[in-house]
């Protein structure tokens, strides 16, 4: 006996960045599931330039096409001004907001030293601060209704780090910072706020292999960079945006029963992340010595708990203390 459909009739998602990619994938998918969708998008570039409204529209009249319900917003994600005008959006169609996916994003890799503020800024305001503006206006009406699925987008190049993408990685390692403050915010207002880092053949994915690739054998051997573009192609075959949106869609179901989690999501697996605190060394009077020579220890895995949240960390530090010393 199969169990029930998960539906969203009723509800209301507002998903950013949802001209393409990853963004029209969930939209596509909530909408069929009888979600009435925001479909936000500038309709820019990858890096972040240039405006087309029509990347939006595309997405609700297939949504519409379908017979799903939909509208268009084109505001940026970047001011507080855009934030309440995409979540005005919301209601003054259909007069609430349930969900919340924070999807949009833009790339600029660049080495280290060359990482300006004009490559760090663009990335912050969209993905870290566009999280924050576009949330805050929805928070307000779900505290006020007891209800809310507020989903951000982190990424593995923050949570294990990738070379090139330290603005990238800054603003999207961020975003779990933010997924578990408000996660433990919302608890009392049955507000579930959760994290997915998707790995997926999307435009950005393309311009960071693209950059990875064009190294010494783009520029050398011609056949051995063909098989390389062979490779990777058949590789992003398999990263199909499809396969991430059933993830994204059942963590703002309302079933979903989790909070402040972080999932890592492609080509059909789903996977945790979580934030592991090891047993570690104590000693009264700890020394720059005792560090060095117990540093194995302090980074021994063996026995690693998953603290919930501060007050657990401070609890598992407390019984350390409580424990007879370390001589």
């Amino acid at each position: 006996m199969s169990s029930p459909e998960l539906r969203f009739d009723d509800r209301v998602a507002v998903i950013t960045g949802a001209g393409g990619g990853l963004g029209r994938q969930y939209a596509l998918l909530l909408a069929a599931r009888g979600a009435r969708v925001v479909v936000n998008d500038t309709g820019g570039s990858v890096t972040g330039d240039g405006a087309d409204g029509e990347a939006a529209n595309a997405v609700v009249a297939e949504i519409r096409r379908s017979g799903g319900q939909a509208v268009a917003d084109a505001h940026s994600v970047a001011s507080p001004e855009g934030g309440q005008a995409i979540i005005d959006t919301a209601l003054r169609a259909w007069g609430r907001v349930d969900i919340v996916i924070n999807n949009a994003g833009i790339v600029g890799d660049a080495p280290f030293e060359d990482m300006t503020s004009d490559r760090l800024d663009p990335l912050v305001d969209v993905h870290l601060n566009g999280a924050f503006y576009v949330t805050r206006p929805a928070w307000t009406v779900m505290r006020d209704r007891r209800y809310g699925r507020i989903l951000n987008t982190c990424s593995a190049a923050g949570i294990l780090g990738a070379e090139r993408m330290s603005n990238y990685g800054a603003a999207k390692t961020g975003l779990i910072g933010f997924t578990r403050a408000l996660a433990a915010e919302g608890a009392e207002h049955h507000i579930k706020v959760n994290a997915i880092a998707p790995i997926a053949s999307t435009r950005m994915m393309a311009h960071s292999v693209d950059g990875a690739t064009g190294g010494p054998v783009a520029e050398g051997d011609a056949a051995a960079q063909a098989v390389l573009d062979d490779l990777v192609g058949q590789y992003l075959r398999r990263l199909d945006p499809a396969l991430v949106a059933p993830v994204a869609a059942f963590l703002t179901h309302r079933e979903c029963p989790v909070s402040g989690e972080i999932f890592t999501v492609g080509a059909g697996h789903v996977a945790r992340f979580f934030i592991g605190r090891t047993r570690g060394f104590h000693r009264d009077g700890l020394s720059v010595e005792d560090v060095r020579d117990h540093l194995d220890e302090i980074r021994d895995e063996a026995g690693y708990t998953v603290p919930g949240g501060p007050a657990d960390e401070m609890r598992e530090l407390f019984a350390t203390l409580a424990a007879p010393n370390v001589e």
